[in-house]
């Protein structure tokens, strides 16, 4: 039994959430938490909330499941729509900037045997 959450139009880059996700990935339920909250990362904290929404989902799916025999199967990070800004240069140029976003899914499942 598998069940899996989405977070979408996070505003921070794939590539900086990334390197969180790349933490956690195939880890235990519990392990993944304590080390999403353990890291200084400002992602960590909305990838923690976004895990054990997984397990909440998988919880109301399957009543009275072992959550200590719960792993991270998958987490992909998506890049997501751009927003173009721009910031003011001397002489009236502009410098472009993009305020990247991302989409992050989670897949929580039991442990293989």
């Amino acid at each position: 039994m598998k069940a899996r959450a989405q977070l979408r139009y996070y505003k921070g880059s794939p590539q900086k959430v990334r390197l969180v996700a790349d933490l956690v990935r195939g880890a235990g339920v519990t392990s993944a938490l304590t080390c999403l909250k353990l890291t200084h990362k400002r992602c960590a904290r909305d990838l923690e909330k976004l895990v054990r929404s997984a397990v909440a989902n998988l919880e109301q799916k399957a009543p009275g499941i072992d959550t200590g025999r719960l792993v991270v199967r998958t987490i992909t990070v998506d890049p997501g729509p751009s927003q173009k800004r721009f910031r003011a240069a001397s002489m009236g140029r502009v410098f472009p900037r993009l305020h990247r976003t991302c989409h992050v899914t989670v897949e929580v499942g039991e442990r293989e045997k």
